[in-house]
């Protein structure tokens, strides 16, 4: 422990071989405040500031901080001594297309580093790259806005009207408002490879094969090990949560009562779609499969001519899309006709989305590219016909916007706006909880908030609160401080 003027500090470390935990722990105390600020070690971390009524009572709390920690293992250390474990990324390889002909490309934007997050609603399109930027646009390819997060997106996943972005970083940030946050942070010993969200639960899939649960006050449910490794396939539903890793797809209940079903699949998983009653694996072994939901019977095979990359459907499976290693994008019927193969005119489609006759796909070479393919323009762009694609440019004065890391950062009001909703942050059982103060509510449900800006008595105003299945408050618009 060392102590500078009247600030002492200890700093802990709990690294564990093999993949296992590799994160810090460090408590601060400076009169009658505790800082506390943990994570992944060699990231920022998170803080949390507790003010107590006195100095005593600070220290004391601070050493409980410190004696619990290192009853779990953690041990003194040296900040920056132990380097941070490497973060797995996607191995990718990207051929030439073997397509006579290229898809009908409408426009392109090139985000600058290769991007694996898509998400496609009625009013924007978001593309997250491994630079960490995520940016949206309007179906016509105007930027509107950047995101600027601390890592490497993952994937981007909706849930209702909420859009996340897992990173590398091993936190999942929530985009539905001007301020992004964490809402999510994953145990340091999750390496993520997918996720999804349902109903404010987080389904996390890994390296190692695990699928990670956790709810939306970002506390653990429960993890299974599945079969197989190298998991890059999660989705869920009211019925089930959908893994697909190295050996297969494995359905559990959502509650994690345990396996529902497995299948072996042609192939390791590389990625997954879902339908209403059906899964949709795209494998290494250069198929699409269409698996129950019911039972996981194989109900049709799409075959590609290289390992799949990503699949897609439109609404119902009518058709089913799928990219290959090779820079090409694929069209079949819901039995398994192939109906298309055309080049993408760039890299290989690492995830792809299709919208109102638009197939939007996000690439190896790092761009957002918008198909065309209606019937007309596909027939067209067979014999070798095709629209000359607009490459997209950024606005001068592109909004960008960050995440808070303190409370500090959050914009601050005298009062609160008409219709707007002030909620308040209490110490509940240990820990800090959100709550609604406004009238009108439940003031039994907690509110999903993010935690670096979460600070004991403060009240903060938002746009709005949405009630979620699980009894919870969802924010929607952005978050200020109530002075």
């Amino acid at each position: 422990m060392s102590t500078a003027s009247a600030v002492s500090t200890t700093y802990l470390e709990l690294s564990q071989e093999g993949g296992g935990a590799h994160k810090f722990y460090e408590v601060s105390v400076d009169g009658l405040v505790v800082t506390v600020r943990y994570g992944r070690i060699g990231a920022a971390g998170q803080l949390q500031t507790t003010t107590f009524p006195t100095a005593e009572k600070a220290r004391a709390a601070a050493a409980r901080k410190v004696g619990e920690k290192v009853r779990k293992g953690y041990a003194p250390a040296v900040q920056g001594q132990r380097a941070p474990r490497a973060v797995t990324r996607r191995q990718i390889g990207s051929a030439p297309s073997t397509a006579r002909a290229v898809a009908p490309v409408l426009w392109r934007f090139r985000t600058g580093s290769a991007a694996f997050g898509i998400h496609v609603d009625d009013e924007r399109c978001w593309v997250g790259n491994q630079a960490g930027d995520v940016y949206t646009l309007d179906h016509e390819g105007a930027v509107l806005a950047r995101f600027s997060l601390p890592d490497g997106v993952k994937c981007l996943v909706a849930d209702d009207f909420w859009i996340y972005a897992g990173c590398d970083d091993g936190k999942v940030y929530d985009l539905s408002s001007k301020l992004p946050f964490a809402a999510y942070d994953i145990a340091a010993d999750v390496d993520i490879f997918w996720l999804d969200i349902h109903e404010g639960v987080l389904d996390v899939s890994d390296r190692a094969g695990r699928l990670t649960v956790i709810d939306h006050e970002d506390e653990h449910q429960w993890s299974r090990r599945s079969q197989g490794e190298h998991a890059w396939m999660v989705r869920a539903d009211d019925r089930a949560v959908y893994h697909g890793h190295h050996r297969g797809v494995t359905a559990y209940a959502p509650d994690g009562g345990g396996e529902l079903w497995h299948t072996a699949t042609s192939g390791s998983v590389l990625f997954g779609w879902q339908e209403d009653d059906a899964v949709y694996a795209g494998t290494g072994h250069r198929v699409v499969q269409r698996l129950s939901k019911a039972t996981g019977r194989i109900e049709a095979t799409y075959a590609c001519d290289g390992a799949v990359y990503s699949c897609a459907t439109s609404p119902g499976g009518r058709f089913v899309f799928a990219g290959d290693a090779a820079s090409s994008v694929y069209c079949f019927d819901q039995d398994g006709t192939r109906l298309w193969k055309l080049g993408t005119g760039g890299g290989s489609a690492l995830s792809m989305q299709y919208s109102d006759e638009r197939l939007y796909l996000v690439t190896t070479d790092g761009s957002l590219v918008c198909v065309d393919a209606s019937e007309a323009a596909i027939a067209a762009a067979q014999q070798g016909t095709v629209p000359v694609a607009r490459d997209v440019k950024l606005a001068a004065a592109l909004p960008t916007y960050a995440p808070a890391t303190a409370a500090a950062a959050v914009a601050t009001v005298a009062q609160a706006p008409a219709g707007a909703v002030v909620v308040e942050c209490v110490q509940q059982g240990g820990r800090l909880r959100m709550q609604v103060v406004s009238g009108g509510y439940d003031t039994s449900w907690n509110v999903q908030f993010p935690r670096a800006i979460r600070e004991p008595g403060a009240r903060y105003v938002v746009d709005a609160l949405h009630p979620a299945a699980g009894g919870f408050y969802r924010v929607r618009g952005d978050i200020r401080r109530l002075l």
